[in-house]
């Protein structure tokens, strides 16, 4: 190695970003939401390890899904193993409630998580390799209420995070019967227009056409304009399911638009799907992102997605689970948040500052700041510099009310000066009696 190579800096890999500390505050804001409806609703939190053996994404996503083709990241191990870094969180989820008998768990099986995933994505706004995801997921009901719980969630959560105009896209796929007449009709439509296709659509047609459904190719979005609507193949019990679900959705005030052509990535999909989007006044949402940049006003982003997977438990090696759920990408919101200016979750800010003089002052100081920690009370301090008159520009930069002033003679006689910020006067306590003290007058000088 050379030396100009071990001299150049060494930054973050190609779609990866560091969450810095003026980021967290938008993502604890997130993260708080999402528990505080998860406790409310009878979600308990699971976490799956980050890398799965690959067969477990290979069977139940799809082999023609971009996640499978083009996204995953795979690796052998010196063992042997074969395993996949998640790239999303359903699965897993399906995986544990497997191996660990949630069977036999009292039903349904309410779940949440929230950490990092992983596909091969080409960078762009919001999206990256490496991204925060929290999910829900509800396992053992096949009630379209368990649909609307989870569809409920997510809004909630755009909402209560700061967003407007949020709205629904729903579709559904179907049982095993509607879907079976949808695809026979889906692919006589698109023989008749494979010379319109893209590559990778050609290929779809023969191995899963309802993956034409969700390509974003510019001709095959023009192309799916005009092909079937699963919504005209429905069986009467998928007509029910469906039925039933929107009427949750009203009755919920929650606004919705049908999309027809809503399909969702993964193979594993049953029933109701959905997308939540923000920026969505008229429930248009732009297929491309030439059609993105070209309207002049805000573009419609997806926030959230998911839906019902009845047949994923199976698949894997269960019982037969009817299961619905979804995904939330954090990433994307705190970006958005700032691009809109969602206020971040806000800390208590100190209305007290600890200032010292001196080796003894500064050793008494640091035990100090403890007793304000467990009275609950915020406190600033810089024990690093060793300037009273800096360190008390610094207390009034802040806006404290009140700052502790200790020298070596305070030091030596255990007491502490208290003075008020906008008044300059101060009065001399014990040491053992200020916490109590400073706590009297804060809460007589409410702001």
């Amino acid at each position: 190695m050379s030396k100009k190579q071990a001299r150049e800096a060494i930054q973050t890999p190609k779609g990866t970003h560091d969450i810095l500390p003026g980021d967290f505050p938008y993502w604890d804001k997130i993260v708080k939401i999402g528990e505080s409806l998860a406790e409310f609703y009878g979600f308990q939190r699971i976490e799956t390890p980050h890398f799965e053996k690959t067969d477990l994404f290979t069977r139940t996503l799809g082999d023609t899904s971009d996640v499978v083709e083009k996204q995953m990241y795979s690796f052998r191990t010196r063992g042997g193993d074969t395993l996949t870094l998640r790239p999303e969180g359903t699965a897993p989820v399906a995986r544990a409630f497997i191996e660990h008998g949630m069977s036999q768990w009292p039903q349904p099986v309410k779940l949440f998580y929230h950490g990092s995933f992983f596909r091969h994505e080409n960078p762009q706004r919001g999206r990256f390799r490496e991204f925060g995801q929290f999910g829900f997921e509800l396992i053992g009901d096949e009630d379209p209420v368990s649909d609307a719980f989870i569809i409920r969630i997510f809004y909630t959560m755009l909402e209560e995070v700061g967003f407007k105009n949020i709205a629904v896209h729903i579709n559904t796929m179907g049982d095993d019967e509607s879907r079976a007449s949808f695809k026979k009709e889906l692919t006589a439509f698109y023989r008749k227009k494979i010379n319109s296709l893209c590559k990778d659509c050609k290929r779809r047609l023969k191995e899963n056409p309802l993956r034409l459904l969700d390509c974003k190719e510019q001709s095959c979005v023009e192309l799916k304009e005009h092909a079937p609507q699963i919504l005209k193949y429905l069986s009467e019990a998928s007509k029910k399911q469906f039925k039933v679900l929107l009427e949750y959705l009203d009755e919920g005030k929650i606004p919705y638009f049908l999309n027809p052509h809503l399909v969702r990535g993964f193979d594993y999909y049953t029933g109701a799907v959905f997308e939540i989007f923000i920026n969505c006044e008229d429930g248009s949402v732009p297929e491309t992102v030439e059609e993105s940049t070209t309207q002049g006003k805000p573009v419609p982003i997806a926030m959230a997605s998911g839906g019902r997977y009845d047949n994923l438990i199976y698949h894997l090696g269960g019982k037969r689970t009817s299961a619905v759920g979804g995904g939330f990408g954090i990433d994307r919101v705190v970006q958005e948040m700032k691009t809109q200016g969602v206020q971040p979750l806000t800390t208590p800010e100190p209305r007290l500052f600890l200032v010292q003089l001196g080796p003894a002052a500064k050793k008494k100081l640091y035990a100090l700041l403890e007793g304000f920690r467990k009275a609950g009370i915020p406190v600033a301090e810089s024990l690093t510099r060793d300037s009273i008159k800096t360190q008390l520009k610094i207390a009034s930069k802040i806006g404290v009310d009140y700052a502790l002033i200790l020298g070596q003679r305070e030091a030596l006689e255990g007491t502490v000066i208290i003075r008020e910020m906008t008044t300059g006067a101060q009065e001399t306590v014990f040491m053992d009696k200020v916490i109590e003290e400073v706590k009297t007058r804060l809460k007589n000088k409410k702001r």
